[in-house]
């Protein structure tokens, strides 16, 4: 019997502790989407507790605590941040077979050399061991971040944030990791939401340009990726809840987005050709300069409505979409590769039924001199645990290059979560090992371990050319 999480954790046979130990552990980290704050980053943002650090804004955790009987006053609510503490401790023996388990323990283990498990019982100690260091010296976002061994951090911005933080990190020569915008105007392509007009006057105001038509919308839309790629923003991310694409005009187009910005509401088949015209010109400016598309697919948010009434979105009450997914997807990717102005493009969903789709349309649209140009994005949020990884790198495998695979990245707002890059790597390790010790590919770890530190750093440095 192995000991719980020692040095083989997730490493079953000795291929894949060399492969791990040699090649993945010590690569740097290029996290190349997640939802860090900036400003937090800029200002080296400590602690007051351990319930800050890692439960704050924490979804996962909130709808494991939920499942688990606790009152919401412990989860979103009042009660102290020791009481929050206590009651995700108790919630802990009970996520057996969640990552989260995993998660929690990585953490303790990684940043605070805690190798206790966490329960009710062990509660207050761990509590004072944890308090006592994140309110020492060297345990800030910045601090956290370097100990993690990360290179790059692209953060998820809103074309009309004014990146100013961006800025002052770049002018901070303390801080050598690079913090770079990534491009999300979603509220741009949402045309039928309460906050479309709102938004469209604040882009003209930062824009500088006056927004009395669809092309006005435009020329301010191309302006703000010109100041994101100023600042060194290399990605842009979409976030695609319903796939939906129809050929159509810039007439039509136009015609949508006026009648939106009369406060009117448009009809579906008006929205599908907005979206539609809209995605295609913003994937031509991102193939002018180089960026990366980044489609996340099919989640279903804020499905409890009482809930989203009383804490809004993002707090835990979000699940796996379906629908249509890969004829409208296509059709947009071949839209713009037709103009030859497809850009490099990773595709995400966040319903695993859907790998086997984006693991075969990549395929249809790779080339141009760049190795994997196309990618099957890393299993995302409901799916980045140990199956759903192992099934979209099996998918991938099995339908293209593994080896061109960008890996990983940690889609967190938490500075904790970096220790899933390990969790991760020890996965890549894991599933080549087994193919070794199946004999279906050859013992050649000078082979292999190109292809480990490939997919653990240098395919995501070389991909994004950071």
């Amino acid at each position: 019997m192995k000991k719980f999480m020692d040095e083989t954790f997730l490493l079953s046979n000795e291929t894949a502790v060399a492969l791990y130990n040699n090649f993945a552990k010590d690569m740097p980290i290029i996290d190349y989407h997640c939802h860090l704050s900036p400003q937090e980053i800029y200002e080296n943002k400590s602690f007051k507790n351990i319930t800050e650090a890692w439960l704050y804004g924490d979804h996962y955790k909130w709808r494991a605590m939920r499942a688990n009987g606790i009152e919401e006053e412990y989860v979103t609510g009042n009660a102290s941040d020791y009481d929050k503490f206590v009651a995700w401790a108790k919630t802990v023996p009970m996520t057996i077979g969640n990552p989260l388990f995993n998660w929690t323990h990585l953490e303790l283990q990684r940043f605070f050399d805690v190798h206790e498990i966490l329960n009710e019982k062990s509660a207050p100690a761990i509590w004072e061991q944890l308090n006592s260091k994140l309110t020492g010296e060297g345990f800030g976002a910045r601090d956290l971040i370097k100990k993690s061994n990360v290179e790059v951090v692209c953060t998820t911005d809103d074309p009309t944030d004014s990146l100013e933080y961006h800025k002052l990190i770049a002018e901070d020569s303390s801080f050598d990791v690079k913090v770079l915008p990534s491009f999300r105007p979603d509220k741009g392509l949402e045309i039928n939401q309460d906050t479309f007009v709102s938004w469209v006057k604040k882009l003209s105001e930062v824009s500088g340009v006056e927004i009395s038509n669809y092309d006005d919308f435009l020329t301010a839309l191309e302006n703000r990726i010109e100041f994101f790629h100023s600042l060194g923003g290399r990605v842009s991310d979409h976030a695609l809840n319903t796939m939906m694409y129809e050929h159509t005009t810039k007439e039509e187009a136009a015609a949508s987005f006026e009648k939106a910005i009369k406060g009117e509401k448009v009809s579906i088949e008006e929205e599908i050709k907005y979206k539609s015209y809209t995605l295609v010109f913003l994937g031509k400016e991102y193939a002018k300069r180089d960026w990366a598309m980044q489609l996340h697919i099919h989640a279903l948010r804020n499905n409890n409505t009482r809930m989203f009434g009383k804490l809004g979105a993002d707090t835990g009450y979000d699940s796996i979409n379906d629908g249509e997914l890969a004829r409208p997807l296509n059709q947009l990717l071949d839209a713009l590769d037709t103009e030859d102005a497809l850009p490099k493009t990773i595709l995400y969903s966040l319903n695993p039924n859907d790998n086997y789709i984006l693991g075969t349309t990549i395929g249809n649209f790779q080339g141009g001199g760049k190795p994997g140009k196309m990618q099957f994005g890393t299993a995302w949020w409901f799916n980045d645990q140990k199956e759903g990884m192992l099934e979209q790198m099996k998918a991938l495998a099995n339908l293209g290059l593994f080896s061109r695979f960008i890996g990983m990245l940690t889609d967190s707002r938490s500075f904790l979560s970096y220790t899933r890059h390990e969790y991760f790597r020890r996965l890549v390790c894991n599933l080549i090992g087994e193919w070794v010790e199946d004999g279906e590919i050859p013992n050649d770890m000078d082979l292999l371990g190109d292809v480990v530190k490939g997919i653990c750093y240098q395919n995501a440095k070389d991909y994004f050319e950071f």
